[in-house]
């Protein structure tokens, strides 16, 4: 049995020849197949060949590999006609792209149920001429390997040279992802590890419908979880789309895509493009070190305005303006801080700066898209952004929005993150009490709702009050001694009390109300009521510990204390 393999091959740039991937029905304008005859599976003509085999004994399925030429002269099937039907349903399992038959010497005809399955199944099966011997067949296709190899080799240097020429020119990734645009002639973007588009150049009517697609996260972001490394044909996304990572070293820089609506793409696509994603990872890590340079002085600006040693607002106005910053506006204060304990670990092990970095960047892509006057910076373990908000506009209706675009859907490996958000200022001279005030939002909204707290510090009420206090010791006492044994946060029967004192102060000690809350018979929260005045005192009657014991479970609710 002879193997002979062949190459996938490639799109051209428009205007230039390009190897692409042989198929049927392009092997079939080879001489070698002059005047052979496709006589079933014509359906299947597309199909790529890479290989070829000779067919010299019945049982040859289980040495077929896919995409692969299967040539008889039909002496292994003679004996065997009664099961052809079978044969064909397993080759075209294998992946077999065609069979190709000489017939009259041992066997002169195909039996039709052979012929029908593979009508059916889209698997082309082909009559050669009796005077083409299969060596021609072989050296053609031969000939076609070294062609298309040495075409495929010439193609990628010419591609590699290309996308080396933009970084020695000092391009960026903008002009990587046009070159590969422009390349295979389809969309080309790249994007951050977690899906966030960084770049993107195509067709705006192709941009548009793909990100209504399954393959884009409503809030814009590419599912990076989803589509992994390789080609992926999705339903409701014509053709298909490639991609590959973008790394350097260990660092995972993001991934680039490529669409084509016009075909299937194929391994040496991806060979292209991942040759490209080296150049993009080359020009990401350049744009990194230099806005790194950028982000220490503008950073260095801001700590000085929250801290209140910029100067006069008109020169911080002035100053800000300079660094493209527009702070002669309402705004609030965000501050935004990755949860990084509790946090499961990175896949490529991000540690420290590298995960504050990215978050900032993911921070910077969203509200730079909305608007690029807005200051964002990270510092050591926080990113703030100054957010405006227009005249008559709560801050909640800008930020609330924000957050959920940074946030996505929680996939591509991004990490849980909260968020502090002040009060309205309207000049600089009032950022840095807005800074303190978003930085307190954020510390007790964690502490209320965990790693993923979105808290506005005109909301956290009497929280704000109770985090004023730094010695959890003194606050836990105070617990134990207003609650008593309610106070006890193994117990089940004392969380349950608590939920249930908590509704009564909730309703103003409507015992009805609180009944029909939580789902009691009136006479059972009668005794309840009984049980937690035996427990704390006489509550329903004393207003006084009723303040006390809203604190004591207001404490309660504060996490890490």
């Amino acid at each position: 049995m002879d193997g002979l393999d062949l190459p996938a091959g490639t799109r051209a740039p428009q205007g230039g020849a390009a190897p692409r991937s042989m198929t049927v029905a392009t092997m079939l304008a080879l001489p070698a197949f002059a005047g052979a005859e496709v006589i079933a599976g014509r359906s299947g003509l597309d199909r790529v060949v890479r290989r070829a085999n000779v067919m010299e004994v019945p049982d040859i399925v289980p040495w077929v590999r896919d995409e692969g030429l299967l040539l008889t002269t039909g002496y292994p099937l003679r004996e065997a006609t009664g099961g052809l039907a079978a044969l064909v349903a397993a080759l075209d399992e294998r992946g077999v792209s065609a069979l190709a038959v000489k017939l009259h010497r041992y066997l002169e005809r195909l039996p039709e149920p052979m012929l029908a399955e593979a009508d059916r199944r889209g698997l082309p099966v082909v009559l050669v001429p009796d005077e083409v011997g299969f060596d021609e067949v072989l050296t053609e296709l031969y000939t076609s390997v070294v062609s298309e190899r040495a075409s495929l080799l010439e193609r990628s240097e010419e591609v590699q040279q290309q996308l080396v020429d933009i970084v020695l020119t000092g391009g960026g990734v903008d002009d990587v992802t046009a070159s590969v645009s422009a390349l295979f002639g389809g969309l080309a973007m790249v994007t951050t590890a977690d899906g966030r588009v960084i770049s993107d150049v195509g067709a705006p009517e192709q941009r548009a419908a793909l990100r209504e697609s399954s393959v884009f996260h409503p809030s814009g972001r590419f599912r990076t979880e989803v589509a992994t490394a390789g080609v992926h044909v999705v339903d409701d996304v014509p053709g298909s789309h490639a991609v590959v990572h973008i790394k350097a070293g260990r660092i995972d820089h993001g991934r680039l895509v490529l669409f084509d609506p016009g075909r299937v793409m194929t391994p040496a696509d991806l060979t292209i493009l991942e040759r490209a994603a080296t150049v993009a990872a080359v020009s990401l890590t350049k744009e990194i070190a230099i806005t790194a340079v950028e982000s220490k002085y503008r950073g260095d600006f801001l700590r000085d305005v929250l801290a209140g040693r910029a100067g006069a607002p008109a020169d911080v106005v002035a100053h800000a303006r300079s660094l493209g910053w527009d702070l002669d506006r309402p705004v609030v204060v965000l501050v935004a801080a990755l949860d990084t304990e509790r946090a499961p670990a990175m896949s490529l092990g991000y540690r420290g700066p590298v995960e504050v970095e990215r978050f900032t960047a993911a921070w910077r892509g969203v509200v730079g898209r909305q608007d690029a006057t807005v200051p964002v910076e990270g510092f050591a373990a926080e990113v703030v952004a100054l957010l405006p908000v227009p005249a008559g506009s709560a801050p909640a209706s800008v930020v609330d929005p924000t957050v959920a675009h940074v946030a996505g859907d929680g996939g591509g490996g991004r990490r849980p993150f909260a968020t502090g958000v002040s009060r309205v200022v309207t000049s600089p001279d009032q950022l840095p009490a807005a800074y303190e005030q978003a930085r307190k939002a954020l510390h007790v909204g964690r502490q209320l709702h965990g790693p993923h707290a979105l808290a506005h510090f005109d909301e956290l009420g009497v929280f704000r009050l109770l985090s004023l206090i730094d010695d959890s010791r003194e606050l836990s006492s105070f617990v134990t001694e207003t609650l008593g044994d309610l106070a006890d946060g193994t117990s089940t029967e004392a969380a349950d009390l608590r939920e249930t004192l908590q509704m009564l102060l909730d309703t103003n000690l409507n015992v009805a109300e609180t009944a029909r809350r939580l789902h009691f018979h009136y006479n059972t929260l009668r005794y309840r009521i009984s049980k937690l005045e035996r427990l704390v005192g006489p509550f329903t009657t004393d207003p006084n510990l009723r303040l006390d014991l809203a604190l004591a479970l207001r404490v309660v609710a504060m996490r890490n204390l």
